[in-house]
């Protein structure tokens, strides 16, 4: 089998977090707006991305990739 590079893995793994993060303010968003206040999912995708969450996303994904990386090499 072969391996990945060293940069699509990084891009790999903080895709994959970054995945992650939006998964994890779409649900929240749902619960905290209510289907019944007739909100819909664009209206929710619109709250989400935001350039303020595509920044902590980015910063996320990198601090998560490093974090996965020292582990990786440690163990």
């Amino acid at each position: 089998m072969k391996r990945l590079t060293p940069f699509w893995q990084v891009v790999i793994e903080a895709g994959f977090i970054i995945f992650l993060f939006y998964s994890n303010l779409l649900m929240g968003e749902f619960e905290r707006s209510n289907s019944a206040q007739g909100r819909s999912l664009l209206f929710a995708l619109g709250d989400i991305f935001t350039p303020t969450n595509i920044v902590i996303a980015v910063i996320s994904a990198l601090i998560g990739t490093i974090v996965i990386q020292y582990l990786r090499n440690k163990l």
